[in-house]
This record gives structure tokens, sequence and C-alpha cells, in this order.
């Protein structure tokens, strides 16, 4: 079974981390929940527990098609990990779809070239990113190269069909 790596840290949107998580699984792929550490239990902003099923250091880029970055108040935990950081820099030089919503554009920035690129996010991202050298798109999701963005859980739609359109190709 094709597996997708979702990255896990405290204060996860709950929209953001579940909709992916079940829509991915409903396509068929195994979707495991990568988080700072293993076994480790995460709650997101409403509370609301998910446990790791690995951590950054043991994930392995090779085992994975694709990577969703749920966004909420987690991406600043995560971004504050080496390893999530390494795992996420070989993903993107393998040329892997990765996944970001709302503020896990974060993540790409401490790990990823951006210079360049166009990305959204939420909102006020948009000075951090075109920091980063990228150019803000204030779009439901943009899709360029393997960097699939989107700005809030209203637009977890029309990311859902671009992540699963990235897979198909």
């Amino acid at each position: 079974m094709k597996r997708i790596a979702l990255l896990l840290e405290n204060q996860f949107d709950d929209k953001e981390l579940i909709y992916p998580y079940f829509r991915l699984q409903e396509a068929g792929y195994q979707v495991d929940l990568v988080g700072t550490k293993p076994d480790t239990i995460y709650k997101s902003k409403h509370g609301m527990p998910m446990k790791s099923d690995l951590g950054a250091e043991e994930a392995k880029s090779d085992d994975y098609e694709a990577l969703v970055i749920p966004g909420g108040f987690s991406p600043d935990y995560m971004r504050r990990s080496q390893a999530t950081i390494d795992f996420v820099r070989t993903l993107n030089d393998q040329k892997k779809p990765i996944a970001a919503i709302c503020h896990a554009p974060w993540v790409l920035i401490s790990s990823c070239d951006l210079q360049g690129a166009r990305l959204t996010g939420f909102p006020s991202l948009q000075v951090d990113i075109e920091n980063a050298g990228a150019t803000y798109m204030d779009e439901a999701v943009v899709v360029d190269g393997n960097l699939i963005t989107s700005r809030t859980p209203k637009d977890l739609p029309a990311f859902l069909k671009a992540i699963l359109e990235a897979l198909d190709t």
C-alpha cells in the first residue's frame, strides 16, 4: 500500500489534520502520523488528541509518496525540530508532493529553497513567504512544481483535490 506522511504536533488545526487524514485513506493510501516524537499524544487547538505513529527521526522519505502539513500553531513547533526539517527537506529534494495549508508554509520556509516559488497560506504569512523569496498568491490552492499550498480550512476541498491530482501523475 502506498503511504503518505502527515505531520503532527501540538496545536494542530483539527479540520486541517482530520479531513486529509481520512480523505487520503478513503483514496487507498496508508496515512502515517509523523510527530516530532514517536508514540506521543498531541492535542489540537481544541484539545482533540491524536497519537503519532512514528517520530520524524524514524521517518524515511523513500517510504512515502507525499507529505501533508496541517496548519494551526503546530507548524511553529514543527519547524523547531531539526529531524522534521530534515525530513521535509529530503522529500522536497526528491520532488515528492508536499502539501501545506494555513500556517504550514512556515515549515516550507524553514526547510526548502523557495526562491521564485509561488505559494499561498494564511494571509498573515504573506510577508514571511515573500521574505523567503516566493510570491504570495491569494488563491484557494496554488500548485508550483511539487508544492501544493492553501490558505484556510474553507479551502480544504480544493486542497485535497490538488493533492489527489498530484498523486495520480
